[in-house]
């Protein structure tokens, strides 16, 4: 048995659950999201409650999609009720950000700026040099975040670069440390 996907899943006030014939659509507040489902996964939905059970609870393929779906679903239910939120910050002498649009234009110590086209489904601001994503979809959002930090990656000696506002780096000495050890 899954622990996560034997839970039960309350709908909250406000939103509505359809089942589709390939999948589940969530409409909320703060928007609608749709997710296809396997086969092999059955979604019910019943007095406010989501279900989410498999055919075979033996086989661990589907044992483990069970906790995935429903996992995913949960995370749907969340987001058209309230927006999830990822900050990411700028560090580096000269390193800007701005919003072009609604693209960002980074100037992250490349020699050309680079522009970053935000998804449809993400909402982007700009303070200084700290980036706000909020979206209603937990997935997008996150793949978002992931791909600008990848644009230039914070670095482990000053810490320059594109890194999540609660993210810790793990500083190394320079070459200074080194020689004065020696």
């Amino acid at each position: 048995m899954s622990r996560i996907g034997k839970q039960k899943i309350q709908i909250p006030s406000g939103v509505t659950v359809e089942i589709v014939n390939s999948g589940i659509k969530v409409k909320g507040p703060k928007g609608e999201l749709f997710r296809t489902v396997p086969e092999s996964v059955t979604v019910s939905v019943s007095d406010g409650v989501i279900s989410v059970s498999v055919k075979n609870e033996n086989d661990k393929t589907e044992r483990s999609l069970w906790g995935t779906y429903s996992a995913h679903i949960k995370n749907m239910v969340d987001g058209v009720q309230a927006v999830f939120k990822k900050e990411l910050e700028i560090n580096g002498v000269g390193y800007r950000v701005a919003m072009q649009g609604k693209d960002l234009k980074l100037e992250v110590g490349f020699s050309h700026p680079v522009i970053f086209s935000i998804p449809s489904g993400v909402v982007a601001t700009v303070e200084k040099n700290l980036i706000k994503l909020e979206s209603s979809d937990i997935e997008l959002l996150g793949s978002t975040a992931a791909g600008l930090r990848a644009i230039k990656k914070p670095e482990p000696y000053k810490g320059k670069g594109i890194k999540y506002t609660n993210e810790v780096l793990r500083r190394k000495a320079g070459k200074t440390a080194t020689k004065a050890s020696a």
